[in-house]
């Protein structure tokens, strides 16, 4: 059986209430054995990854830069793009979800990749979007890391 593919979101300096989210999502992802797919980093990604391998599971970090050492240490499989922020198309498109937890500019570069391309996404105290003063509803929200990953298996309609 293939394996589901979840991408992790999130900005590389992140608070603690966020690193502890991405870390408890990257554990309940890596126990339904999902593989983490991040940007290899530091703050959410490296929360992310550390969380999947708390539980056994498998991690892939795409890098910005050239060197496979770049990848935090919870990183099982490393892919060094040298495309700078350009790698989160790579991110995006290597998901089947994408789980933004809070970020910045580049988390929400992936948002709109995902959306743009029609992976689905759920976020959990990330960008609000909207258009002409109104918002736009383009993505599951969630308030918890329970939730977010229940949600991410829902519109994928994957089975546990």
């Amino acid at each position: 059986m293939a394996s589901t593919y979840v991408g992790v979101s999130g900005p590389g300096r992140a608070q603690p209430s966020e690193l502890s989210a991405a870390e408890r999502v990257g554990s309940l992802l890596a126990e339904r054995g999902a593989v983490v797919v991040t940007g290899g980093l530091g703050g959410v990604m490296e929360a992310a990854c550390r969380g999947a391998k708390s539980a056994g599971g498998t991690t892939l970090g795409i890098l910005p830069g050239l060197e496979r050492s770049e990848a935090n240490p919870w990183v099982d499989v490393t892919l060094p793009t040298g495309m700078g922020e350009m790698r989160n198309t790579l991110v995006v498109r290597a998901c089947d979800v994408l789980i933004a937890i809070a970020g910045e500019f580049g988390t929400l570069s992936e948002v709109a990749l995902a959306l743009k391309t029609g992976v689905p996404v759920v976020g959990i105290g990330t960008w609000e979007l909207r258009k002409g003063g109104e918002e736009v509803a383009a993505f599951e929200r969630a308030s918890d890391p329970e939730t977010a990953v229940e949600l991410a298996y829902r519109v994928l309609s994957v089975p546990e």
